[in-house]
């Protein structure tokens, strides 16, 4: 599982030009479901993302996590996360997980979520969106299920 985290001061997303979610001050996730993905893994992913310490505190250290800052999250799933650009200039998709699995876990995320953030927001599964945000700082992470299994 792959996740994309910015923070951001606004975010939010249409489908067909209508605004499906918007959020504050926040964070922007995309999310990236590969085959071998489960609800222990996203449950762990979740963990890290809801604990991330990026937001800055009075002296301006990144000490403080979405709660500290009554943050919203914005959640867009996004299977080109597992593009495979090793061959050729032509991304390969194989390495994510089938439409089923990943809507499931996406769906499971938002769910998950919902119980440690007040406010979460959601794109719509394999629509075509366009999301805008402003990032604020920028601050971008990148978190990998990878990562947190070898601890």
């Amino acid at each position: 599982m792959k996740f994309v985290v910015q923070r951001v001061q606004y975010a939010s997303v249409k489908v067909e030009g209508e605004t499906v979610g918007k959020i504050g001050r926040g964070y922007m996730v995309l999310i990236g479901v590969c085959e071998a993905d489960d609800e222990a893994v996203a449950d762990k992913m979740v963990d890290k993302l809801i604990k991330l310490r990026i937001n800055e505190d009075a002296e301006g250290k990144t000490n403080l996590s979405l709660a500290d800052v009554n943050g919203e999250l914005l959640l867009i799933s996004q299977f080109t996360l597992y593009a495979n650009c090793r061959k050729g200039n032509r991304p390969s998709f194989i390495e994510a997980g089938s439409p089923e699995k990943a809507n499931a876990l996406y769906e499971y995320i938002i769910e998950r979520c919902k119980q440690s953030v007040p406010v979460v927001e959601k794109g719509i599964f394999g629509a075509e969106m366009k999301v805008e945000l402003l990032n604020d700082g920028p601050f971008t992470i990148l978190l990998g299920s990878e990562e947190l299994s070898s601890h």
